[in-house]
């Protein structure tokens, strides 16, 4: 025990024997300690609102973000959608659009299409660029490399499947093959 401790203790000792002789010290000594106890209760509230303000906006920013990205799972399942309506489109011959009931069905589709792609844009979903970007693996992935000298290694030459954002998170990736050097 160090010297300024050992004289800490007497100092107390010496308090404690004084104090029982002396009421006014003795209530002086209560009071301090009131004192010290409502300082603490003080502290402890104050902790206590601090903490509550912090949940409070822990909790508003979650609701932001699940309001904001609650679309996902619906965004997700209409480009399902969207990719049927793509296909059925590249499959319809050119010859084929010469007969008025024909053309009719295919600009019906194409409507449908322009009208999600309205409402994809209205949610913030937009397509990810892809042909002519270099692979960025936040929103591209790569299904197979093409040995090509007409664009640099990295980039992406062809995309099979269209990658979206819903605001700043990634919906899909772009299915895409790559540039490698031939």
């Amino acid at each position: 025990m160090s010297e300024d401790e050992k004289l800490h203790e007497e100092a107390e000792e010496i308090r404690k024997e004084t104090a029982e002789d002396a009421p006014e010290l003795a209530e002086h000594d209560r009071v301090a300690d009131l004192q010290r106890q409502l300082e603490e209760a003080n502290n402890k509230a104050l902790y206590a609102h601090a903490e509550t303000q912090n949940v409070r906006r822990r909790l508003e920013a979650e609701k932001q973000q699940a309001s904001a990205y609650a679309v996902t799972g619906f965004a997700r399942d209409m480009l399902a959608v969207r990719d049927h309506l793509d296909r059925a489109l590249s499959h319809v011959p050119q010859g084929a659009l010469a007969d008025e009931k024909v053309k009719s069905f295919v600009d019906g589709i194409e409507a449908t299409l322009r009208e999600l792609d309205a409402v994809f844009a209205r949610q913030g979903i937009v397509r990810v660029e892809s042909v002519g970007q270099a692979l960025d693996p936040h929103k591209h992935q790569a299904m197979i490399e093409i040995a090509t000298d007409k664009a640099p290694p990295g980039t992406i030459v062809e995309e099979m499947q269209s990658g979206y954002m819903l605001k700043d998170r990634l919906l899909r990736p772009a299915l895409v093959a790559v540039a490698k050097a031939g």
